[in-house]
C-alpha cells in the first residue's frame, strides 16, 4: 500500500509542475508522437489520438469540414483544429494552425466562407470567418461574455447564437461592500447542476449579419431565466433555422427551480423572426421534445420526442408535425427502438436516424408515405453523427477497437465506405483484442447479449483474470462505444479479459427491457450481472479465482451493492467510480430530483410506497455488514450529480471495517475525468489496484512501469 500512496503523491507532484511549466511553455499542441511496446495500449497511446468533433458538409456537396483534437500531457489541455477534404475523402487539408482552438465550424450558405469560434483577447469564444483555405480570417462578433455556438439563417442574413446571461441576485442588498465575500444564499432548488453552480443560464440570440459585423442582437428569451439549450449537454442541435429563414425552433424546458428539477417537459417552440410570436409545436407531450429538424422544403419538422414525465430515459419517438395538415404524428409507434439523430432526404419524404439495437447503433430509414422503417447499416459499430451530401450520408462512426472516423454511406444500398483516417499510424502500432457477442441466459430464462473482449495476443491455453464491467446510466446500452476512460481494448491489453453484459435496463433491446431496472435497483439486473460473469468464468482460459468488478455511476452502486453481496467471495476487488452509496442520502443531495422520483419510486419518508421501500432497502450502506473485499472507491468534487460525499462515506466505511481500500479524489473533475493528467493518473490507480488483487503475488504492490 506504501508504494501505492507513493505512486499517488509522485504523480501528483509531476501534474503540479507541468501545469506550472505549461503558464510558460505554451508550445503548439500537435498531432503526437508515441512510441508503443509489444503493440499494447497504454494511457499515454490513448491520449494521443486524434479525436474527430464536428462535422459539416458545404452547401454544394462537394467538401467536408470537420474538426479535430490532439492532447499535450505536459501542458494538461487540448487543442482543436480545422480542416477540410473532398467528398471522396481525397485532399485532406488542414485549414487552421493555432495555438487556441477553434471550433463549431461551419459554412456559410454562400458556400464562399467558413464560419467558427475563436477566443478573443479576454478568452471568450467570438464569431469569425474565413476564406475555403484558412486565410483571410476576420473576428465578426465583440459579445462581452462570448457565445457557446452558432448557426447560420439559410439566407444568410442573420445568424442564432447561444449566449450565457447572469443571473439577477435577489439578495444582492446582503452582499452590499462585501466584495470579498463567497458566501452563497439560495432560496429555491435546482441551484446547481452536473457540474456547475447555476449562475447564469443560456438563451438564444438573433442578430442581422452582413458578411461584416453583427447587429440589432435581442433575446429570444428575454426577461425570463428560461434555458435553451438545455444543460448539461444540449447545444446548437437544440436551435435550428427554418428553411426560408423566417422562423426558429427551438427545445426548452420552461420551468425554473424546484418545478424544474422534478420536471423533464420540455417542448419544441417555433418563434416568429418577424412578428416575434412564439407558438408551442409539442404541446401536450408531457416528456422530453428536444432536437428538431426541418425537411428541406420547410413542409414538415421532426423531433424526438419522450412520452412520460420524469422518465429521461423513455422511448425517444420519432415526432414529426406536417404545417400544411397541421398534423402531429408519432411514426415509431410501432419501432420497438429509441430514435436520434435525424437527418432529412433531400425528397421530404425520407428520414434517417440512428438507433441503438441489440450492441451496436445503426443507421435506419424512414420512408412517411408508407410508414414504414428500414435498416440502412448493419455492423459491429456505433455510428453517431449524420449530414446529408447528395445520394449519401457523411457520417461518424466508431467502435470498442477503433476511434471516430467519417464515413460515407449510399442512402440506397447501405454501403460504407471510411473517408477520414486520422488515427492510421497510431492504429498501425496497436494489437486490439478479440470483440465477441454471446448470449447468455438469464436466471428468469431470457437472453442477454454480453460483450466479452479479449486480451491481444489471446492464447485459449493460459489462464486470464476476468473483469465485469457494470455499466452505469442506468439506462445506457453498453454498445460499442470508444471510451478515453472505460475503455475495454485498454482493459485487455493489460492482461484482463472484459465481461460487458447488457444487464436488465438498457436500450437497445425493447422498452419492456429497459423499464425493468427503474423501482427495481437491487433486483433482477443484478442477477442478470452474475449470470454474466458466471457463464464467462466458466471457461478454461478464464481463471475464475481471480475475477474483479468494476462501475462508474449506477456502475458504481452496483459495484458497492455486489461488494455486500459478495458472501462466497466470487469476486477479488471492487472499484467504484462516482457510484452512489447511500440512496437516501443521494435522494437529498442529486440535482435532478425527476430522476430519482421516476427511478427509485420517490422520496424515502413515502414508507407506503411498496417501490419506495424495495428501492431504499436495497441501498449499498446497509450491506458494509458484508464487505470481505479489498474495494477502490474515486469521486470528485465538481460531482452534483453523485455528491463526493458518496465516494468518501464508501471508502470511510471500508477503512473503519478493516477492508484493504483505496480512495482516488479528484478536486477539480465532474462526473467525468477529462483532464489529460488526471485522466492518466486514473488509468494508471485502476491498473495498479487491480494488479495488485488479481495477479501474482496477490496483495502486493506491483512495480509500475512509467
Amino acid at each position: 500500500m506504501r508504494n501505492t500512496f507513493f505512486l499517488l503523491a509522485l504523480f501528483a507532484l509531476v501534474s503540479f509542475s507541468c501545469n506550472e511549466k505549461s503558464k510558460t511553455d505554451e508550445s503548439l499542441i500537435e498531432k503526437p508522437t508515441i512510441n508503443v511496446k509489444n503493440g499494447l495500449m497504454t494511457p499515454e497511446a490513448l491520449w494521443a489520438f486524434g479525436r474527430i468533433g464536428d462535422v459539416s458538409v458545404s452547401p454544394d456537396a462537394k467538401t467536408i469540414l470537420f474538426s479535430v483534437t490532439y492532447y499535450s500531457i505536459s501542458q494538461n489541455k487540448g487543442n482543436t483544429e480545422l480542416y477540410t477534404m473532398n467528398i471522396d475523402g481525397t485532399d485532406v487539408q488542414q485549414i487552421t494552425k493555432t495555438r487556441k482552438s477553434e471550433s463549431n465550424p461551419a459554412f456559410n450558405p454562400n458556400g464562399k466562407r467558413i464560419g467558427f469560434l475563436y477566443p478573443d483577447k479576454n478568452g471568450d469564444n467570438q464569431f469569425f470567418e474565413m476564406n475555403l483555405d484558412g486565410s483571410d480570417r476576420k473576428q465578426i462578433s465583440d459579445i462581452e461574455g462570448g457565445i457557446e455556438a452558432f448557426r447560420y439563417a439559410p439566407d444568410g442574413k442573420q445568424i442564432v447564437y447561444i449566449h450565457d446571461v447572469k443571473r439577477t441576485n435577489p439578495f444582492k442588498r446582503l452582499y452590499k461592500g462585501l466584495k470579498q465575500t463567497s458566501g452563497r444564499i439560495n432560496d429555491d432548488l435546482m441551484y446547481r447542476h452536473w457540474d456547475q453552480w447555476v449562475d447564469s443560464y443560456p438563451q438564444p440570440y438573433v442578430a442581422d449579419f452582413d458578411g461584416k459585423k453583427l447587429s440589432n442582437d435581442y433575446d429570444l428569451l428575454g426577461g425570463t431565466e428560461f434555458e435553451s439549450p438545455m444543460r448539461p449537454f444540449g447545444g446548437i442541435e437544440q436551435i435550428v433555422w427554418s428553411p426560408d429563414s423566417k422562423t426558429i425552433a427551438y427545445t426548452c424546458r420552461k420551468k425554473v427551480g424546484k418545478a424544474y428539477s422534478l420536471s423533464t417537459n420540455s417542448d419544441i417552440y417555433l418563434f416568429d423572426v418577424a412578428t416575434k410570436t412564439t407558438q408551442d409545436l409539442s404541446e401536450g407531450i408531457m416528456g422530453y421534445d428536444m432536437n428538431p429538424v426541418y425537411s428541406p422544403d420547410g413542409s414538415k419538422i421532426a423531433w424526438e420526442s419522450m412520452d412520460h414525465d420524469g422518465y429521461e430515459s423513455d422511448k425517444s419517438r420519432i415526432m414529426i408535425y406536417d404545417f400544411a395538415n397541421k398534423t402531429r404524428i408519432d411514426y415509431s409507434k410501432n419501432f420497438d427502438q429509441d430514435s436520434h439523430t435525424f437527418c432529412w432526404d433531400k425528397d421530404n419524404q425520407h428520414l434517417y436516424f440512428t438507433s441503438p439495437w441489440h450492441g451496436v447503433t445503426d443507421i435506419f430509414k424512414l420512408n412517411i408515405a408508407n410508414d414504414s422503417i428500414t435498416r440502412l447499416t448493419n455492423g459491429v459499430h456505433d455510428y453517431l453523427a449524420l449530414n446529408l451530401a447528395g445520394n449519401q450520408l457523411i457520417a461518424t462512426r466508431q467502435s470498442m477497437s477503433a476511434p471516430t472516423e467519417i464515413y460515407a454511406v449510399n442512402t440506397a444500398t447501405g454501403k460504407e465506405t471510411q473517408l477520414s483516417d486520422i488515427n492510421k499510424s497510431l492504429m498501425a502500432k496497436l494489437n486490439m483484442g478479440k470483440v465477441e457477442a454471446r448470449w447468455v441466459k438469464t436466471t428468469d430464462n431470457k437472453q442477454m447479449l454480453v460483450w466479452v473482449i479479449y486480451p491481444p495476443n489471446f492464447d485459449a491455453t493460459k489462464k486470464y483474470p476476468a473483469l465485469l464491467y457494470c455499466q452505469g446510466g442506468p439506462q445506457d446500452m453498453v454498445s460499442q462505444f470508444w471510451s478515453y476512460r472505460w475503455n475495454f481494448q485498454i482493459m485487455a491489453a493489460n492482461g484482463y479479459i472484459v465481461v460487458a453484459p447488457n444487464r436488465r435496463g438498457l436500450p437497445g433491446f425493447g422498452e419492456a427491457w429497459n423499464r425493468e431496472i427503474s423501482g427495481d435497483y437491487g433486483g433482477q439486473n443484478m442477477k442478470d450481472y452474475i449470470s454474466a460473469i458466471d457463464a464467462v468464468a466458466k471457461e478454461p482460459y478464464v481463471n475464475k479465482d481471480r475475477l474483479g468488478c468494476v462501475g462508474a455511476s449506477y456502475g458504481g452502486f452496483s459495484v458497492y451493492w455486489l461488494a455486500g453481496h459478495n458472501t462466497n467471495k466470487r469476486f477479488k476487488v471492487f472499484i467504484a467510480h462516482d457510484g452512489f452509496f447511500n440512496m437516501e442520502q443521494q435522494y437529498l443531495e442529486t440535482d435532478e430530483m425527476w430522476f430519482a422520483n421516476w427511478d427509485l419510486g420517490g422520496p424515502y419518508w413515502d414508507k407506503k410506497n411498496p417501490v419506495v421501500r424495495r428501492s431504499y432497502a436495497n441501498s449499498p450502506h446497509l450491506f458494509v455488514d458484508k464487505w470481505n473485499t479489498p474495494i477502490m472507491v474515486v469521486h470528485s468534487q465538481l460531482d452534483y450529480r453523485i455528491v463526493n460525499s458518496q465516494g468518501m462515506a464508501a471508502y470511510n466505511a471500508a477503512v473503519l471495517r478493516g477492508i484493504p481500500a483505496l480512495y482516488l479524489y479528484f478536486p477539480d473533475e465532474s462526473h467525468f475525468v477529462l483532464k489529460p493528467q488526471n485522466a492518466i493518473l486514473w488509468q494508471r490507480t485502476f491498473f495498479d489496484w487491480l494488479d495488485k488483487w488479481l495477479k501474482d503475488p496477490v496483495g502486493k504492490d506491483k512495480p509500475v512501469d512509467l
